[in-house]
């Protein structure tokens, strides 16, 4: 089946823009001292950040969805909306602190209404809600009935800030919102089928990381494992010969290659969202990291900015490399040079042209370029699950992210590799905090934080007078490119529908290649990695759904309309994996007679209740969910147990259940980057 839209294939350049699109310099702002004299953080000209624009386009995520602590009366409507906000028009807020922002700006204006003041409002009235604010004289019942409203207001805003727990932020109020709204997403996707279930648990696994059974390591196993000092940095090795270069015959794009003016075809498009990596690859003799590296620090004239020799660059890229497992599917050299890229695009946006100095540019990319090496293959779930040597030197946290930044900055002290050597002392250490701070944010588990985080600075802003975003301050400016990098390392379905299957075929095999260590092990599978039972099209929907599009959507407010075409491309995919799920008839009228005479009621038998526990939540009630929730999902994704109903009488699947099966082991399987 082709696709049908050819919206993926219109564009030659995604940001391409004309006349009308935004330019913002930088506000001034040196990572190394902060923001520059001379320029204040309050500065309100919209020349001194990032305006963020309205976003009538949006197809809403789940997250634009009723949430049952949020339901909004007619009456209290601005706490739903930016609308007090003549900027945003009626954009929609979902963030609970940027709700209590509106609000607090709509009870402003109904005082100000209610007071007659109007003559000496400041900046703030510009914000307040028109319907109010614009009335100079009201009748009785109005005035009763806005009083009334304005106090509505008023206790719902205290209500939500005396449930607030000092420990917390408030982005931590949109991240448990958020995880709760996926709860109820996810357990009404398991109740409708056995499939959905599974989709769910992978979903849940994805975000959370969840505990499993803890593999009781063997003799042998310890054995092993006593053979490197733990001080040691296990990734690191050395490469027989040295890949270096001697400066007077560095090649045009870094690597020798015959097919020199293919390869100058491709990185044509460098600049291009959306570039054919795999050709690349083909034709570098697989080096694409080196090449896109060395491209585009050209093109961007980082290496002249900050002194780097070109022999050095390229043998520590080269080393960079090989130190990616070339027997891995999907977390390789391949993957990290396609992050690189994308970075360096989404870096390249209108709306934040300027706003980043060169040494953030070059963390951003160097990042990138170091976010995955020396991956295994495996999950850091099954690290921890394992006991592992990289899960007991980093404490089960962020094991695998933690593992990349050490082996990339180690290769940095081999020979003729030190990238950084004429770099000062401060801009050395800026670099690495910034290299640290975006490399750790691709840990899928922190996901939900960093959307909430980035949801609440957006949403924030919106429903401000000015609507500015400033960035005037490292905590802003650095989970920009947090969520720059995390949205890179989740493009995959955001780039054409031909490059996205080859990563999701990838993905599968390194899945798959997990499940059957796990198998061997007999330790429980993880969800979706079992050959015999994943459901594919239906994961890739829900991936989407719940994962990518959520924080793909929140970039796209960032820097909006910039992302539009991105956005178009992801829902584009979506609805080819949703076209291509298996469609069955349904049940024949025997077997509808045969589930009635069982007792089995569709697949209510088969409900997975997914808790995404929340921080404030007691411990011990966490401890007894998640046993159960473990229970039920061994019971129901394991194929060696056999599903019985309290009757002692086993399940009987449905046909489109029993068609699933059979055709999901032929098709590509969704994308998780670790």
């Amino acid at each position: 089946m082709t696709h049908k839209d050819s919206r993926i294939h219109r564009r030659n350049s995604l940001f391409n823009c004309g006349s009308t699109r935004r330019r913002h310099s930088c506000i001034g702002f040196d990572v190394e001292n902060g923001l520059s004299i001379g320029r204040s953080p309050l500065d309100p000209s919209p020349s001194s950040g990032l305006v963020l624009q309205a976003n009538s386009q949006r197809r809403e995520s789940f997250l634009y969805r009723s949430d049952s602590d949020f339901d909004l009366s007619p009456k209290t409507m601005s706490r739903n909306s930016s609308a007090a906000s003549e900027l945003h028009g009626e954009d929609m807020i979902v963030t609970p602190f940027a709700q209590v922002l509106a609000s607090l700006r709509t009870v402003r204006g109904n005082v100000a209404a209610l007071t007659h003041s109007q003559d000496r409002s400041n900046k703030r009235l510009s914000g307040a809600n028109p319907q109010s604010a614009c009335k100079t004289s009201l009748s009785d019942e109005a005035y009763q009935k806005l009083a009334v409203e304005t106090l509505e207001e008023l206790d719902w805003c205290l209500d939500q800030l005396e449930t607030l727990q000092t420990r917390h932020s408030v982005s931590e109020m949109a991240s448990n919102k958020f995880k709760r709204m996926l709860n109820r997403e996810l357990t009404q996707l398991s109740e409708t089928s056995r499939s959905g279930n599974q989709v769910s648990e992978f979903i849940a696994s994805t975000i959370l990381q969840k505990q499993h059974d803890v593999e009781i390591l063997s003799a042998a196993c310890k054995e092993e494992k006593k053979r490197r000092p733990m001080s040691q940095i296990s990734g690191v090795r050395k490469l027989i010969p040295s890949p270096s270069l001697p400066p007077t015959c560095i090649p045009r794009f870094g690597v020798n290659t015959q097919h020199e003016s293919r390869l100058a075809e491709e990185l044509d498009d460098i600049n291009r969202w959306g570039i054919d990596i795999f050709k690349i690859a083909e034709y570098s003799g697989n080096r694409p990291l080196t090449v896109i590296m060395y491209t585009i620090f050209q093109e961007r004239d980082l290496l002249k900015t900050f002194k780097i020799p070109s022999d050095t660059f390229l043998t520590f890229l080269m080393t960079l490399e090989d130190h990616y497992h070339a027997d891995v599917a999907y977390h390789n050299n391949i993957h990290a040079a396609d992050v690189v890229q994308s970075t360096h695009v989404l870096l390249s946006t209108p709306a934040l042209e300027d706003v980043f100095t060169d040494l953030e540019i070059m963390a951003a990319l160097f990042a990138s370029a170091i976010h995955d090496v020396d991956h295994p293959g495996l999950s850091n779930q099954f690290l921890i699950n394992t006991n592992s040597e990289l899960a007991l030197m980093y404490n089960d946290a962020s094991v695998l992210e933690n593992h990349h930044l050490a082996v990339g900055f180690k290769l940095l002290q081999e020979d003729h590799c030190d990238i950084f050597c004429n770099l000062s002392k401060k801009q050395r250490q800026s670099l690495r905090q910034m290299t640290i701070d975006m490399v750790l944010a691709t840990d899928m588990s922190k996901h939900m934080n960093f959307l909430a985080d980035l949801k609440t600075m957006v949403e924030t802003k919106k429903v401000t007078s000015l609507g500015v975003l400033l960035l005037d301050n490292y905590s802003d400016r650095i989970q920009v490119l947090q969520n720059m990098v995390h949205c890179a390392d989740l493009s995959n379905p955001t780039k054409p529908l031909e490059l996205y299957r080859q990563w999701t075929d990838r993905i599968m095999v390194e899945l798959f290649r997990q499940g059957d260590r796990e198998r061997d092990k007999g330790i429980e599978i993880s969800p979706m990695c079992d050959k015999h039972t994943a459901s594919v099209e239906k994961s890739q929907v829900g991936f989407i759904d719940y994962i990518v599009h959520p924080l793909w959507e929140t970039w796209g407010d960032l820097v909006h309309p910039d992302a539009q075409d991105i956005l178009d491309t992801l829902e584009d995919n979506r609805e080819w994996y949703q076209s291509m799920i298996p469609r069955s008839p349904s049940p024949t009228p025997e077997e509808q007679d045969s589930r009635a005479t069982l007792g089995i009621a569709g697949s209510a038998g088969e409900k997975f209740q997914f808790e995404l526990t929340l921080e404030e939540e007691d411990g011990e009630l966490e401890a007894e969910e998640e046993h159960i929730d473990k229970d039920q999902s061994r019971t129901m994704m394991d194929p060696r147990h056999v599903q019985t109903s309290p009757r002692g009488v086993a399940p009987v699947l449905d046909s489109s259940e029993r068609e699933l099966d059979q055709e999901m082991t032929s098709v590509s399987i969704m994308q998780l980057e670790t």
